[in-house]
């Protein structure tokens, strides 16, 4: 009976999100720093759940991967958050106003009908830009330090070179025409699933809830240190049906994870890993 409450913790955690902005008062839903209160709550919540429902001893966070995680969380928010706002978020929504882009269809449809086109349309980006990474070398070499990591954890999701980040941040939600509180129940649900998707957490959600999602199942197999195949599966996110669709979709879990012989990148090599190749070359050139 605890192991089957424990399953469903993913499933209700989305919805108790997905609660929170279709009845959250409207000051609450305009105000700058409520997304940032949820999303962050939701990180501590799982990072808490792993303490208690433990699913790999191998992945029990310490006070290093904790730092680094931490960082990369307070980068994610912080800079990568500007970053695609300034860069891409920005210039869409004028793209949108000049050239008079509308769905109104969107707009009119019911809150939870926004919710999951949202939700599914920014995973189909984040899917084909995921497959892009593990099939093209340049997106590979930014994509690669997030694979260097050797254990799961609720906040590992954030961990990876800037580039990697950023590209992984692009989306096209700002064209769209949706209701705040439904975009940020979509943004949120999606992380939501993302956080258990990397957490150390022993819980295994209903099969309904896998059809559509990804799951740690899935997510820790694409990220196997013992099949490189097995690492070429399960590209999605948060919403997993995109591999279904596209015959990417692959059942199973590993509890042993990394790259390249399971070595930790420090940050500082996350971040230069994709100029790597060209400083070996220069350091065999200058003797």
């Amino acid at each position: 009976m605890k192991q089957s409450l424990v399953n469903l913790l993913p499933p209700a955690t989305v919805a108790a999100v997905v609660a929170f902005w279709a009845f959250a008062p409207q000051a609450w839903v305009e105000a700058p720093w409520t997304i940032m209160i949820v999303g962050l709550a939701v990180i501590a919540f799982v990072q808490l759940l792993e303490l208690v429902f433990e699913r790999h001893e191998g992945w029990r966070i310490n006070r290093r991967e904790l730092a680094t995680d931490v960082f990369y969380v307070a980068f994610g928010y912080g800079v990568i958050g500007f970053l695609s706002d300034t860069l891409i978020n920005s210039p869409l929504r004028d793209l949108k106003a000049e050239l008079g882009i509308a769905t109104p269809w969107l707009e009119a449809s019911p809150f939870l009908v926004q919710v999951v086109v949202v939700l599914f349309t920014f995973e189909f980006g984040q899917y084909w830009m995921h497959r892009a990474m593990h099939n093209w070398t340049p997106l590979w070499l930014t994509h690669a330090p997030h694979h260097h990591i050797t254990q799961l954890n609720a906040m590992k999701g954030f961990i990876g070179n800037p580039i990697e980040l950023f590209l992984i941040s692009l989306g096209v939600l700002a064209l769209l025409d949706v209701d705040f509180n439904a975009l940020f129940a979509a943004i949120t649900t999606g992380g939501v699933i993302a956080t258990y998707a990397h957490a150390n957490v022993k819980a295994d959600p209903p099969i309904w809830y896998g059809f559509f999602f990804t799951t740690i199942r899935n997510h820790s197999l694409h990220h196997t240190a013992t099949s490189y195949e097995d690492t070429r599966c399960n590209y999605g996110n948060s919403v997993i049906f995109w591999d279904r669709v596209f015959g990417t979709y692959k059942d199973g879990e590993s509890a042993i994870v990394g790259q390249d012989e399971r070595k930790r990148l420090s940050i500082r090599e996350q971040w230069l890993f994709p100029i790597l190749p060209w400083l070996e070359k220069r350091k065999v050139v200058e003797g």
